[in-house]
């Protein structure tokens, strides 16, 4: 895949995910957190729509997890039991039901204990994003932006100064990463240009209104020394 086929708005997903076995992702320590946090932010995509706490609950795991606060038999807990939702398998009836079994199915793939098939599984269903999020293509390009807000450009790696890590930076970034409320990023982008910061790609990340931005978004994770 070129980076010209990577930055496509709609791209395709499952492609972009495969692309990513067998480099950085998958060999590190780093990698394996972003790529479940790609699978988390895919699922929290459709958290409004899931009744059964058990979804909820595993998927708050898969974050802990991703994040070392959360052992693996704890996750390996709560995908035993999302696997006993009713909704799964042959008895889902009708769009309703499948819409509430895909997400069901993709809830049990996120908490599996291997970081990329828990990221793989969020392309592998004929409903994308379990059909919460528009038509096919529609849902894959709300699947490419998470995949680019989580992961960049991993054609071209950003350097990031320490100085541009003010206070101010970092208080907005603690803010957004544990309430999960991504609006003050484009403050974020001024308090990072005050700092000094002449990063077109972090500024342009950070003030896109059409960017998609999860708990695992590769700016934020700059500013909180997570990446």
């Amino acid at each position: 895949m070129t980076e010209t086929e990577w930055l496509k708005e709609r791209a395709r997903p499952q492609m972009m995910v495969g692309q990513l076995r067998g480099t950085a992702a998958t060999r590190t320590k780093l990698g394996r957190r972003r790529l479940r946090l790609f699978g988390c932010g895919c699922c929290r995509s459709f958290w409004a729509h899931l009744k059964d706490e058990r979804l909820h609950r595993a998927i708050e795991c898969a974050e802990a997890f991703a994040d070392g606060l959360a052992s693996k038999a704890e996750l390996e807990a709560s995908r035993d039991a999302a696997r006993q939702v009713p909704a799964r398998g042959a008895l889902a009836r009708g769009a309703m039901g499948a819409r509430e079994s895909t997400a069901a199915s993709m809830i049990v793939g996120l908490t599996s204990t291997q970081a990329f098939s828990a990221a793989f599984a969020m392309t592998c269903y004929e409903l994308s994003l379990a059909g919460y999020c528009g038509e096919e293509v529609d849902a894959n390009t709300c699947t490419c932006a998470i995949l680019h807000d989580v992961f960049g450009n991993p054609f071209r790696p950003i350097t990031f100064s320490p100085f541009w890590r003010t206070d101010t930076a970092v208080s907005l970034a603690r803010g957004m990463y544990d309430s999960r409320d991504f609006g003050a990023m484009p403050v974020l982008a001024d308090a990072l240009q005050d700092a000094g910061c002449d990063s077109d790609d972090i500024l342009s990340h950070c003030r896109d209104a059409k960017q998609v931005h999860v708990r695992g978004c590769w700016v934020v994770d700059l500013v909180l020394e997570k990446a």
